[in-house]
């Protein structure tokens, strides 16, 4: 499986990584790139992630086979939009958003009879920094790639999207966009929220800094995350509110449960507590490990 051209809409960390991933896999013969900053898309081309700079998405898609959509999900339908025009009717259209709900929403409501080339995908990867610098062609490697494809979704593009993910090193796993959106609320969305909350509790204080200060490796890895963009995650907690807010009120119940235990000076239910939650992580550990050399072996 050769690819005559890709058309990288969106050049930064996630784009720029699955060109360089495909290139260096020898399966795409020519990368065209297009970026709304014009800077952006001429330092792909000198980072030579891209072989053509491209000064409009439909010069970019013109002629592709493969199309990835990697911008944030709000420019989902102005992206679409220019994308639909100069698409092939063969072509294998994929985006890599962290919601799905509203980007097939977005896609029924404009690619028409070009559905057919639209797989939804999510690669669970990426980098607390953003931007085409930071690219790198073993992101997508020994990790999950979600497919969400649509009924209208053609058998030659599922295909391919899975065979495209596969050869990046990744593990792939197809669900429905509901259950997509739903998962990732719990595992993904809800824990960035939380990680943006402990931090901005902690410097709301007047000894935030001093207490920011005295912080050591359990508070740097649990925020983390709180390092992630801010426009990026705006666009991903509101695309997904529904299924977010829902996991926010799972959490204001187990949160409650800690905090009456300590309210009641209740030792054996914090305990019970954090002996249920203890066990959980540590089993779950073993099950990513298990995933990982999975991938690996893919």
């Amino acid at each position: 499986m050769t690819f005559q051209k890709l058309a990288v809409i969106g050049c930064g960390l996630m784009g720029g990584s699955f060109a360089l991933g495909l290139k260096q896999a020898g399966l795409v013969k020519s990368i065209a790139g297009f970026s709304a900053s014009e800077k952006t898309r001429q330092r792909a081309q000198e980072l030579h992630v891209i072989d053509i700079a491209c000064d409009s998405v439909a010069q970019a898609v013109h002629g592709a086979d493969l199309v990835l959509l990697a911008v944030p999900v709000s420019a989902t339908r102005k992206s679409l939009e220019a994308i639909l025009p100069a698409l092939s009717a063969q072509a294998l259209l994929m985006d890599v958003g962290s919601t799905k709900c509203d980007v097939v929403a977005v896609a029924r409501q404009i690619l028409g009879d070009r559905l057919t080339c639209f797989v939804p995908a999510h690669p669970i990867a990426g980098k607390e920094v953003a931007g085409i610098e930071h690219a790198e062609g073993d992101l997508y490697k020994n990790r999950r790639a979600i497919l969400t494809p649509l009924p209208e979704t053609g058998a030659m593009q599922i295909s391919q999207a899975r065979a495209v993910w596969q050869a990046l090193g990744s593990s792939v796993f197809t669900m429905t966009a509901e259950t997509h959106d739903a998962t990732f609320a719990a595992v993904s969305h809800l824990p960035h929220l939380l990680a943006f909350a402990a931090v901005n509790a902690v410097m709301a204080q007047t000894e935030g800094a001093d207490f920011l200060r005295m912080a050591g490796p359990g508070f740097r890895d649990f925020s983390r995350i709180a390092g992630s963009d801010p426009e990026v995650w705006r666009d991903i907690l509101s695309a997904n509110q529904t299924e977010v807010l829902g996991q926010i009120s799972h959490f204001k119940h187990a949160l409650t449960q800690l905090e009456e235990a300590l309210k009641n000076q209740d030792t054996h239910a914090l305990q019970s507590l954090i002996a249920q939650a203890s066990q959980v992580r540590s089993a779950w550990k073993l099950q990513a490990t298990d995933a990982t050399n999975l991938a690996s072996d893919a």
